[in-house]
C-alpha cells in the first residue's frame, strides 16, 4: 500500500521518505532491514535472505562489486562503476598455452583483447542498472542508494515489492509467496537461472545465518526450517523458458549454458598451419589433478565474447557475478589454454570468474562464490580431485615453466579472493595447525576481514592500495 504513492510521487516531493531526515543511516543494520521490510510490506526474512546471497550483508563502504552492484542489496549501476574503475590486467604477460614448443604471439592476444574491449561500453542490460529503478521507486538520490546502507536496503525492498506486484501476487506475510519476486530480483533473463537463484535464497532462509559485517554490525536471519518453495510456481514475465540445449557438465542444482569455444585451423603467411583456441583431447578420471581459479579481469559480456574468438585463448567455465550463472565453453575432456603452464593446462580444468584482482573494492558476490563452490564440488567428485589448496589452485599458484617465464606469471585471483570462505562453501574448511612431530608444515589462517596487508600497484599511481581484507600472508625467510 505504501509503494503506490511513492511510485506516483515526483523525486522532488520526497520529504519524509525512508532514509531521509536526521535519523538517516542511524541505528543498527538489523533495524534498517526491519524498517525497510515494514515500509514496503516485504517479509524481513526475504529481505535478509536476498541480501545475504548478494553481499553477506556487507556494505563495502559504498564500493561497487565486480558487476557494478552497490551496498547490502547489490543495487546495480554499471555505468557509474565503469566510470570509477581503472584499467585492469592480470599483472603478467605470460603465454596462456604455456608450451615453449608452440608459443602464442603476445601481440596478437593483446590486439584481440583490445578489439573486444568495447563489450564494456555497449548497451547495459537491465540487470546491471537496477539502482536507477530503485531511485524511482523510493525517490532517493542514486548517490545515497550507493553509499548509505539503510537507503540501499530500502531500495532493495522497493524492488522486491515491485517485482511481487508485477507477478500479479499481493503483498503477503508468508515468505513462500515471494519466490517469484526473489527469482526476478536475480536479474536473470531465463527461467532456470532465476529459479536456482531463488532456491538458493530459500536455502539461506531455511538454515538461517548470523555474522558480523564489514562495518562491525551484528546481523541475524533466524532459521525457518519448514520453509519450502511453492509448488505452483508461475512463469515470471519476460523470462525465457529453459531450452534443452547441448549436454553440459554441471551439477544438477546449477544452471549452466553451453557457449562453445571454437576449434579452428588456418594457414599462416609463412605457409605453416596454426589452430585455436584449445586442444582437443580425451581426458577422463585420472587425467585431471587440478582445478584452477581465475578472475577474468573484465565483465561477463566481454569474457564470453573473447572466448568465441578462435585466435584467443580458452578456459572451461565462466561464472557471472550478479546471479552466479555459469557458462561452459569446453568439454572437460579437452585442454584449455588458461594457466600459462602446459603441464597444468593438460591436467586441469579452468574457471574464470567475473572480476578484477587489482581492484580490491570490486567485491565478489556470494551468489558467484556459491555457484563456483558447487561447480568445484561436482568436478572434484567427477575427477577425484582433492578439495585442498594443493589441488584447487589460484592462477597465482601456477609456476612459470622455466625461469624466464616467471616474471610474466599472472597473479589472479589475487590477495582479495576469500579462500577461507570459499573452502567453507566447498565443505572442506581450513584449520590452523602448528608444526606436528615429524612434519615441517604449518597452516596460517588469518581473519579475512581483519587481515589487511599493504599492497601497491592496484593502479598506475604508485600509491598503496585501498586497505582491504585479504587471504594472503607474506612469508619471510628471516625476521623482518
Amino acid at each position: 500500500a505504501l509503494l503506490l504513492p511513492l511510485l506516483a510521487a515526483a523525486p522532488g516531493a520526497a520529504a519524509g521518505r525512508y532514509g531521509e531526515g536526521p535519523a538517516a543511516g542511524s541505528g543498527s543494520l538489523q533495524g534498517a532491514f526491519t524498517r525497510a521490510a515494514d515500509r514496503y510490506e516485504v517479509p524481513v526474512s526475504v529481505l535478509l535472505g536476498v541480501s545475504y546471497l548478494q553481499s553477506r550483508w556487507d556494505g563495502h563502504a559504498g564500493a561497487a562489486s565486480v558487476s557494478g552492484g552497490y551496498g547490502p542489496m547489490h543495487l546495480t549501476d554499471l555505468r557509474t562503476a565503469l566510470a570509477e574503475s581503472g584499467t585492469h590486467d592480470h599483472g603478467g604477460a605470460e603465454d596462456p598455452r604455456g608450451d615453449a614448443a608452440r608459443p602464442l604471439d603476445a601481440g596478437t592476444l593483446r590486439a584481440v583483447g583490445a578489439a573486444h574491449a568495447g563489450q564494456r561500453t555497449g548497451a547495459v542490460p537491465e540487470r546491471l542498472r537496477t539502482l536507477g529503478k530503485a531511485a524511482e521507486l523510493t525517490g532517493l538520490p542514486a548517490e545515497r542508494l550507493r553509499e548509505d546502507p539503510a537507503a540501499n536496503i530500502a531500495g532493495g525492498a522497493a524492488l522486491l515489492a515491485d517485482a511481487q506486484r508485477e507477478s500479479g501476487r499481493p503483498a503477503s506475510d508468508d515468505p513462500a509467496d515471494w519466490f517469484g519476486a526473489v527469482a526476478a530480483y536475480s536479474g536473470a533473463d531465463d527461467e532456470a537461472t532465476a529459479t536456482v537463484y531463488a532456491e538458493a535464497v530459500f536455502v539461506v532462509m531455511r538454515r538461517g545465518e548470523r555474522r558480523t559485517t564489514d562495518s562491525g554490525q551484528q546481523v541475524e536471519l533466524r532459521p525457518s526450517p519448514g520453509l519450502r518453495p511453492p509448488s505452483d510456481r508461475r512463469r515470471r514475465p519476460g523470462m525465457r523458458a529453459a531450452g534443452p540445449g547441448p549436454a553440459v557438465e554441471c551439477p544438477r542444482k546449477l544452471v549452466c549454458t553451453w557457449q562453445p569455444a571454437p576449434y579452428e585451423k588456418w594457414e599462416e603467411q609463412d605457409g605453416t598451419t596454426d589452430y585455436g583456441n584449445h586442444d582437443r583431447a580425451n581426458r577422463g578420471p585420472g587425467d585431471i589433478d587440478y582445478i584452477v581459479v581465475h578472475d577474468v579481469e573484465g565483465y561477463w559480456d566481454g569474457a564470453t565474447s573473447l572466448i568465441a574468438d578462435p585466435t584467443y585463448v580458452s578456459w572451461h567455465y565462466s561464472l557471472r557475478s550478479s546471479d552466479g550463472h555459469v557458462a561452459q565453453h569446453l568439454k572437460t575432456k579437452d585442454v584449455g589454454w588458461h594457466a600459462g603452464n602446459w603441464f597444468v593446462n593438460a591436467k586441469s580444468v579452468g574457471l574464470e570468474h567475473e572480476g578484477f584482482l587489482t581492484d580490491p573494492d570490486a567485491w565478489y558476490t556470494e551468489a558467484m562464490y556459491r555457484s563456483s563452490a558447487r561447480l568445484v564440488r561436482y568436478l572434484s567428485r567427477t575427477y577425484d580431485v582433492p578439495l585442498d589448496r594443493q589441488h584447487v589452485l589460484g592462477h597465482d599458484n601456477v609456476p612459470g615453466t622455466v625461469p624466464s617465464t616467471i616474471p610474466g606469471m599472472h597473479t589472479d585471483p589475487g590477495p582479495y579472493w576469500d579462500w577461507d570462505h570459499y573452502f567453507r562453501l566447498l565443505g572442506s574448511p581450513f584449520h590452523r595447525e602448528g608444526p606436528r612431530r615429524g612434519a615441517d608444515m604449518v597452516t596460517i589462517l588469518p581473519d579475512y576481514d581483519e587481515h589487511r596487508p599493504v599492497y601497491t600497484r592496484c593502479d598506475d599511481s604508485g600509491q598503496t592500495c585501498t586497505p582491504h581484507g585479504s587471504s594472503a600472508v607474506r612469508l619471510h625467510t628471516a625476521p623482518a
